[in-house]
């Protein structure tokens, strides 16, 4: 019996810590988006177009887990950018996509570091300012991994 209750307490504490750590799924979900070629008052544009399960995120709170992007001049402590590939790979860097950057703003200023991060907030979904990335988390707060 005791063996029973054991392996029920196991399991209990496997399914829980594994509900906090979807920020891989997370990053998997946010590829799903398509592109629209437009016009704007500076010549062609791609608006994103984002698939269900991304709209179904806009709004609520996702964690991410990725690298800290330092832009030259850019890198501001408590407004990063992460990615969901080292800095070779980067978006900016290397041949990644733009759905694998997320800018965040956070509640707390942040010292750079290359180790991997996990940061969660709100996520908002943006297809209107090119000024900024598609991907934004607000209210966001950072775990050093």
């Amino acid at each position: 019996m005791k063996q029973i209750f054991f392996l029920i307490a196991v399991l209990i504490s496997i399914c829980a810590n594994a509900q906090f750590d979807n920020s891989s799924e997370n990053w998997e979900t946010l590829a799903d988006v398509k592109y629209e070629k437009s016009q704007d008052e500076y010549g062609e544009i791609y608006v994103p177009k984002f698939g269900d399960e991304v709209q179904k995120m806009n709004g609520k709170k996702v964690s991410l887990k990725g690298f800290i992007i330092p832009f030259e001049g850019m890198f501001e402590p408590k407004h990063i950018i992460i990615s969901s590939l080292p800095i070779a790979a980067c978006f900016f860097c290397g041949g990644s996509g733009p759905e694998t950057v997320a800018e965040a703003y956070l509640k707390e200023e942040v010292k750079y570091t290359a180790k991997p991060v996990t940061v969660t907030g709100r996520l908002e979904l943006n297809d209107t300012d090119y000024d900024q990335l598609m991907y934004i988390l607000k209210d966001a707060e950072v775990k050093i991994d």
